[in-house]
């Protein structure tokens, strides 16, 4: 098991780290999501969950590499955080994450046929944010809090990084928010969320594998 694992293990879920930061976050992301309901801008709000969503099935996933190989998981998180909840996501992660796809769909342009540089927005976005996010993570890397064990996943090899790591995020979020039936976008978000619920659930508690 590597060092930096070992590391996030020893705080992981130990609410003896909690900071009021938290707090304090956490209302800042609630309060991005009042500005959409007050503007019923439902398409944005069901975006940004579904976003979320998509994440959570990914930091499960993550945290079942860390039990089936026993030495890492694909990321890691260390460093100073209020909570530890998985072993690739603290608190603050997770609060940046919820509020990240309504950040996202407000960057898209009106228009979901529109071609940017000859390339379709959508696609052209999804790629820009999640490189953008991407070298966030390896500013993160080089800072010694976020962690990458294996070379297909790691400096210099960030295309599955890109690919899964983010692109699919914010596809999800795009796809929703592009959604012209509210039902749709409820079953969406409604189905991610049984999904991620599931996979805390099983995982979690009753096997205790994460």
């Amino acid at each position: 098991m590597t060092h930096f694992t070992e590391d996030a293990l020893r705080i992981l879920r130990d609410p003896h780290q909690f900071s009021w930061t938290t707090v304090t976050l956490l209302g800042l992301a609630l309060y991005v999501y009042s500005g959409e309901v007050e503007r019923r801008n439902w398409s944005a709000v069901l975006a940004g969950l579904a976003f979320w969503g998509m994440d959570w099935i990914n930091e499960v996933v993550n945290a079942l590499v860390l039990h089936f190989t026993d030495r890492a998981a694909i990321w890691t998180t260390t460093g100073d955080t209020s909570y530890q909840i998985l072993i690739g996501l603290n608190v603050e992660i997770s609060l940046l994450f919820f509020v990240a796809g309504i950040v996202f769909v407000k960057q898209l342009p009106p228009n979901p046929g529109l071609r940017l540089f000859g390339v379709p927005n959508r696609v052209l976005m999804v790629l820009a944010f999640s490189c953008l996010c991407v070298l966030v993570e390896v500013v993160l890397h080089a800072a010694g809090v976020f962690h990458w064990e294996y070379w297909w996943w790691n400096v210099p090899n960030v295309t599955l990084i890109v690919l899964l790591g983010y692109a699919t995020f914010f596809a999800a979020a795009a796809w929703v928010y592009d959604m012209r039936e509210r039902s749709k976008q409820l079953t969406v978000v409604g189905t991610l969320a049984a999904i991620d619920a599931a996979l805390i659930v099983t995982f979690g508690p009753i096997l205790g594998w994460i």
